[in-house]
């Protein structure tokens, strides 16, 4: 398996969000690849004194790592019972399998991603979108554009499931049975995974639509838009017993090159949505709101902006960095008698936590509701 195919169905924001980062990730990890190779070859021929060649960079390649490889043989001998057969190597970027060692291999998986993703779009401003935030990254690596191919009008997403290998399910919670019911998606669906981004759509309910007895896997996803410059946070259901280690190579890979991902059970996913999935928006309101002040305080708009959000940020890094409990954290700033005890005290007078905790709340009982409208 040289490389897989990403269906990405009914790409709006979201999807637009991971496929710029997992491309962007999977960029990065071919060049520090090929950088990688280029130094053991500089220092092979210091070494022995002599000029060896080198694998010249080809634009026309961007297929997984070997990883992928390994697993479908051990998948495969594991079925069949016959030992590990060798793999040949894979082309990378322009380097053989044989040149990428353990230490090129990031320790997130970014080596079992996709070769060429389909997307199906209903709007002419998605297309455009997708268009222009995807930029070729380096002469030496492929125009991530020709990695895409953009779908839409009648039978899309019939067409974007039977070529896909694995399908990111991304529309609105509503639409997914109407998408999943079309006619030929069921035989398009047979033994792939699906990983379904919906909002509130519980895994039984799309399991009705598709036909689990042919091989077809249901797990669902809850990432976020930071996924687009991969600082994203992403939880992920446990995947059905009747998966592969390759299909769970292959969703951690994917999501893990975006940002975090940690796998959850499937009942703390409406919670799950409220706060990674609603969160930014909330902490935008709380950014907008602290520049606002510094507005109000004299500060020009730019700086004002861009002071409040490196604040936010470097103590949401120290928070994940030091594992340090923010209570904490806040009071290491917190001074007798100083400005932060004095602001401290205007929040709690203004109820900021429990309104916070009471919005998280709000938005995972709204969560809940999102996919039962067509329940049946």
């Amino acid at each position: 398996m040289s490389g897989y195919t990403l269906g990405i169905v009914a790409c709006g924001t979201m999807g637009q969000a991971i496929l710029s980062g997992v491309i962007e990730a999977q960029h990065e990890a071919l060049k520090q690849a090929e950088a990688a190779a280029m130094q053991r070859e500089a220092r092979s021929r210091t070494a022995s004194g002599r000029v060896s060649p080198t694998a010249s960079p080809s634009r026309g390649n961007v297929l997984s790592h070997p990883t992928v490889t390994a697993l479908q043989a051990e998948e495969s001998s594991s079925s069949s019972g016959a030992a590990p057969v060798p793999t040949s190597p894979v082309a990378v970027g322009g380097l053989s399998a044989s040149q990428i060692g353990d230490d090129d291999e990031n320790e997130n998986g970014l080596s079992v991603l996709p070769s060429r993703y389909l997307c199906t779009v209903s709007r002419a401003e998605s297309v455009k979108k997708l268009r222009n935030g995807l930029k070729p990254v380096s002469s030496l690596l492929p125009d991530p554009a020709t990695q895409l191919t953009l779908l839409g009008g009648k039978g899309s997403n019939l067409r974007a499931a039977r070529e896909a290998d694995v399908v990111l399910l991304c529309c609105k919670p509503h639409m997914a049975k109407d998408i999943l019911a079309e006619e030929g998606m069921r035989e398009a669906l047979k033994g792939k995974l699906i990983v379904s981004i919906c909002a509130g759509l519980r895994i039984a309910q799309i399991e009705e639509w598709v036909d689990v007895r042919a091989g077809t896997k249901v797990v669902r996803a809850m990432p976020n838009t930071p996924s687009k410059i991969r600082q994203g946070m992403t939880v992920v259901t446990p995947l059905p017993p009747s998966s592969t280690g390759l299909d769970k190579a292959i969703l951690l890979a994917l999501f893990s090159s975006v940002g975090r991902c940690r796998i959850l059970e499937e009942k703390h996913f409406d919670a799950c949505t409220a706060l990674a999935g609603s969160g930014p928006a909330f902490a935008c309101v709380f950014l907008e709101a602290m520049a606002d002040g510094g507005v109000m305080m004299g500060l020009p708009r730019a700086e004002a902006l861009e002071l409040a959000a490196q604040a936010m940020q470097g103590a949401a890094r120290m928070v994940l960095e030091t594992s340090t409990h923010p209570a904490a954290l806040k009071d290491s700033v917190t001074t007798p008698g100083g400005c932060t005890i004095a602001g401290l005290l205007n929040l709690e007078d203004g109820k900021v936590r429990s309104t916070v905790a009471r919005t998280i709340q709000a938005a995972t009982e709204h969560a809940a509701g999102l996919g039962q409208a067509k329940k049946n």
